[in-house]
């Protein structure tokens, strides 16, 4: 070979070498670009991270892929075979060798709440798949990815979708058991500024109370080795051992103590902070925090706060919508702890305002997108037709008048004639939830006919929530498991336990003999009708 054709061939191979490496380095940073927007590799310190999530970043190193592929592709298999067990486990040990993947526990939560809760046939079950997805988002991968608000997302649409929904035919059961769960630990009615003002973690606590303070020594008397053993004594019964409250002899101790564990077993249990839910309550009114609408606002709000610029289109929509849904049923009136079968619910009236001022401010902040917009005035109708029914007729008005403004032209009926053309539309079209809040609203206004003496308007109202109850499940006969309604003398007895509950004592008397005498009258009326029946 000649002396020029060698020169040649190692030119060309340099030649050919430099430009390899040069697409190949084009290819490298583009890859680097994707990981890095991806956050698919991770080489910093896991906060928050187990012994074994640290063992397995250190030690494994990149196998730590391959293994995480051969429990994906085991996952996938035992799925198809219909055995879910283990995959619980599998989710976790996944979760724990790729810490800072959230896509991936994020479908793996979706799949257990979503696809794998619905295979199963008994109620309990599905509740259990559901939690195990909470649960796989909220104390496991939140712990390691404490900033990502898709995680958050994620997390606040299993509260807001699948428990908050009808779509499936056991929400009854989740919403009942979600309620009862949290009723536990601060019962129907809790002072969360108390809650709040209570030391916020452990360290906190001992802060307060350091280890010669006189809990620490009435616990020794009482019988308990430590504050972990005291503390599960505490959520085993839900009140505190009763010798130690004997022992203690301090009122006002007792009280700064329930409220420091009922906050720390709300944290531990939901991840809930009082601190957070007051001021979620300060900025939307104050919320009714046994239902899913309260916790998906809750989680849209933690994600909002975890970005760098607060906000989150995601978090933003779930925030308003689940306020929408706060204010159409926001308020428990009743649960079902027996058979977990039926759920009452009245809307929240008092954070209209802030529903609308958050629709707005969503809309202004991305670039006014029309989704938020056509979610105001949709809202607006139902709120003018909720408002009207629950007698708040000024504040009716007012937003009818909003509605007015914003549509020009298009609403020429007034307030009445427009609410009862709703009305017709809603008794056809509406969700379980929104024909129980019309037909608890037109209860209230009977009472409050009846209050004032006023019997006719008072049968007026009651004969139009009986005849709107009465179309929802005539319409809606062939999907009652999933969508009916609850009893109406249920629906009915829940408004009225809930109303004379909050009268002065001399009303309550006589709003109580006032239904009495029409219950009398209504079964005289029954007798006369049985006997001009009978003459016939």
């Amino acid at each position: 070979m000649s002396k020029f054709r060698r020169l040649a061939i190692y030119t060309a191979a340099v030649v050919i070498s430099i430009v390899l490496l040069t697409a190949i380095s084009g290819v490298q940073i583009k890859l680097d670009g994707l990981i890095k927007k991806h956050e698919l590799r991770y080489t910093g310190q896991i906060k928050n991270a187990p012994p074994i999530v640290a063992f397995t970043t250190m030690a494994l190193g990149s196998f730590r892929g391959l293994l995480a592929d051969l429990l994906w592709l085991r996952a996938a298999s035992l799925q198809d075979q219909g055995n879910y067990f283990e995959m619980v486990q599998l989710a976790s040990w996944i979760t724990k060798l790729q810490p800072r993947f959230s896509g991936a526990t994020a479908y793996l939560a979706w799949n257990m709440a979503y696809n794998i809760s619905v295979t199963c046939s008994d109620f309990a079950d599905r509740w259990r798949w559901i939690n195990r997805g909470i649960e796989l988002i909220r104390d496991e991968a939140l712990e390691y990815n404490p900033s990502d608000p898709m995680l958050y997302k994620e997390l606040g649409w299993i509260f807001q979708h699948k428990i908050g929904n009808v779509l499936d035919d056991a929400n009854l059961y989740y919403k009942n058991k979600l309620a009862i769960g949290i009723t536990e630990i601060v019962g129907a009615s809790p002072d969360w500024g108390k809650l709040a003002a209570a030391p916020k973690d452990y360290a906190a606590f001992l802060k307060k109370y350091p280890q010669d303070s006189k809990f620490w020594t009435t616990l020794k008397d009482a019988g308990f080795k430590s504050y972990e053993e005291f503390f599960n004594a505490y959520t085993d019964s839900g009140k505190l051992p009763e010798k130690f409250v004997n022992d203690l002899h301090d009122p006002t101790l007792l009280d700064q103590l329930r409220d420091y564990f009922q906050a720390e077993w709300l944290r531990k249990k939901y991840k809930l902070d009082p601190r957070l839910i007051v001021k979620i309550n300060e900025d939307y009114g104050t919320l009714d925090w046994r239902l899913p609408e309260a916790q998906a606002i809750y989680w849209a709000t933690k994600g909002l706060e975890a970005t760098s610029s607060h906000r989150d289109i995601s978090c933003e929509r779930m925030i308003t919508q689940s306020l929408k849904d706060a204010f159409m049923s926001g308020r428990l009136l009743s649960i079902d702890d027996e058979k977990y079968a039926s759920i009452v619910t009245v809307p929240n009236l008092d954070v209209v305002d802030s529903v609308l001022r958050t629709f707005q401010e969503a809309y202004e902040k991305n670039d006014k997108q029309n989704s938020f917009r056509s979610a105001k005035l949709n809202f607006m109708k139902d709120a003018i037709v909720t408002l009207f029914n629950y007698g708040r007729y000024k504040k009716a008005d007012e937003v009818y008048k909003e509605l007015r403004k914003e549509e020009p032209g298009k609403y020429k009926l007034k307030l009445e004639p427009f609410v009862m053309k709703e009305w017709a539309e809603d008794v056809r079209d509406s969700t379980s939830k929104k024909a129980t809040d019309v037909i608890s609203g037109l209860i209230l206004r009977s009472i409050n006919y009846l209050l004032y003496n006023d019997l006719d308007a008072a049968l007026a109202q009651e004969k139009m929530a009986r005849y709107i109850w009465t179309s929802y499940m005539r319409y809606n006969a062939d999907t009652k498991a999933r969508t009916g309604l609850a009893p109406y003398s249920e629906i009915k007895k829940s408004v009225v336990e809930s109303y004379v509950k909050n009268l002065p004592p001399s009303l309550s008397k006589m709003l109580n003999a006032r239904l009495d005498q029409l219950k009398q009258e209504k079964k005289e009326d029954q007798k006369e009708k049985d006997k001009s029946g009978s003459g016939k």
